[in-house]
């Protein structure tokens, strides 16, 4: 039987590039004693590729620069018979490389490069099953502003704002400020394609808010504003399974020392290597039955729509007083897998990940299954004249 190895692949240059590692680390413990053969892609802050034992140790990322010099350089290709594995460097002159041919790759990424379809669509190119949502889902989860657009369209609520790009900002700071004003303060400012509450601010009057923006920018070039739920009562779901079939978790509310959950609570704790794991939350949410059925129902459609796939978290803001709630982002890998979810269900996180890889080998096995090329004459040399003759013509 042929090794089944396991690619387990985090960091990226990210603003989330420590809870990318945080993530990953718990997923290899969680299938150490697996019939996976672990092995560790390390996507460094400069975007260059590592693998080897150092990286399964959590320790060792304490200092990212010696990190990266005990480990082992390495990049996909394929090997003779065409199958596609993941290289590491030739240690010497005369020795030959290392080669993992790809069961598939748990992709642990969060943040940008890595969770927005950048990486996803590596791994279409050279065909191997990844786990998570595709090219589509990823980049659209990752957008904000084009995840609440298609929602709206879809008739599920969003929280009223607007978005700008730092250009636009330069050049028309005034009129955006004005059209803050329509929203009322207190509103929110978000990077639009961040998530773990980077650069995420609540801000109560004109000079917090220039002040939020700018810092916003050093994220991200593309900025949301909306106006603020009060009293608000943050609302998380998980989604598991494929588009045709999926289920949904429990709810949680996140409990946090702001109104807003912020990064810091989220991983700045004391057992903050836990990931989101550590962060407290209250799970079942305690909210009335209707609510949470009505997101559940609500985080599958989602789920549906953007055609995700394997395990999603999506997170949503409810007025406290009228039980009114609406979209606010989803995460297509969420921190620690958002497996502290499932527990309710009875479902392990060893389990989690496993159901995971399933879905992706079977939905690459149904990829290739389908027709991938068309046969035709078009480079011949009669489609070649063909084609010279069309240039005579311009």
């Amino acid at each position: 039987m042929m090794e089944k190895n396991l690619i387990v692949a985090f960091g990226g240059a990210s603003p989330e590039h420590e809870v990318s590692v945080l993530t990953a680390m718990q997923a290899i413990h969680a299938l150490e004693g697996s019939d996976y053969n672990i092995i560790p892609l390390y996507i460094a802050k400069s975007g260059k590729w590592f693998t080897g034992a150092p990286l399964l140790d959590l320790k060792q990322y304490e200092d990212l620069g010696k990190l990266t010099e005990n480990a082992t350089p390495c990049h996909f290709t394929h090997n003779e018979l065409g199958q596609t594995v993941l290289e590491e460097k030739k240690g010497g002159l005369f020795s030959r490389a290392a080669q993992h041919i790809v069961y598939a790759v748990l992709t642990s990424f969060h943040g940008s490069a890595g969770e927005n379809g950048s990486f996803q669509g590596v791994c279409e190119q050279f065909n191997i099953p990844y786990t998570g949502s595709g090219v589509m889902g990823s980049a659209v989860g990752m957008d904000k502003v084009t995840a609440k657009s298609l929602c709206r369209s879809a008739g599920i609520p969003v929280v009223e704002g607007i978005h700008f790009t730092e250009s636009n900002w330069i050049e028309n700071q005034g009129k955006i400020l004005n059209k803050v004003e329509t929203l009322n303060y207190p509103c929110v400012v978000k990077p639009v394609h961040l998530g773990s509450s980077i650069g995420v601010e609540v801000v109560n009057d004109k000079e917090k808010l220039i002040e939020a923006v700018e810092t916003a920018f050093r994220y991200d070039n593309h900025l949301l504003i909306e106006k603020a739920i009060s009293p608000l009562t943050e609302i998380n779901c998980s989604v598991k399974g494929t588009a045709e079939k999926p289920v949904a978790s429990v709810c949680e509310r996140p409990l946090g020392t702001e109104e807003l959950l912020s990064f810091a609570d989220k991983y700045m704790r004391d057992d903050a290597s836990k990931g989101m794991a550590s962060a407290d939350r209250e799970i079942p949410a305690n909210i009335s039955e209707s609510l949470s059925n009505s997101i559940q129902e609500t985080s599958k459609k989602i789920f549906r729509l953007f055609n995700c796939s394997g395990l999603a978290r999506l997170d949503f803001l409810v007025e406290s007083e009228t039980e009114n709630f609406y979209f606010n982002e989803i995460n297509t890998i969420p921190g620690s897998f958002s497996f502290y979810l499932w527990k309710e269900s009875g479902i392990g996180f060893d389990s989690l990940l496993t159901e995971m890889i399933d879905i992706a080998v079977t939905n690459h096995q149904k990829k290739n299954g389908r027709v991938l090329t068309y046969d035709t004459n078009l480079l011949s040399q009669k489609a070649v004249k063909g084609i010279k003759g069309l240039k005579g013509n311009k």
